[in-house]
């Protein structure tokens, strides 16, 4: 069955990105929200945002709110440079599809993990 997953790595300060919101979107003919998580203090989700009946193959978006974070940490401005990353994907298969975000309060990159 197919799955996705994600986690989230403050590239700055050298650790996991513990309690950044995270929201998941369908796109299609409409933007629809499927779920709204808060990562843990391994920077991952408890649980797939996607999994089993609720994996459909499709466009996505993945929210990250790296903003109120960073602004919490001491290392950015109050008003950070990023805000929200957006990151949208299109799940093709029924396999497992693994988003990570690497992120300072600068920049950010992602890539299809294992």
């Amino acid at each position: 069955m197919g799955r996705l997953t994600t986690h989230v790595l403050d590239t700055a300060r050298g650790q996991p990105g513990a309690g950044i919101r995270i929201d998941l979107y369908q796109v299609g003919a409409e933007r629809r929200c499927l779920v709204s998580t808060v990562t843990n203090a391994d920077g991952r989700t408890e649980q797939p945002l996607l999994d089993g009946e609720n994996f459909v193959t499709g466009s996505y978006e993945l929210v990250f709110a790296i903003g109120p974070y960073f602004a919490n940490s001491g290392l950015a401005a109050k008003q950070p440079f990023l805000d929200d990353v957006v990151v949208r994907v299109t799940l093709a298969n029924d396999e497992h599809y693994h988003v990570p975000l690497l992120t300072t309060p600068w920049s950010y990159s992602t890539y299809r993990g294992s």
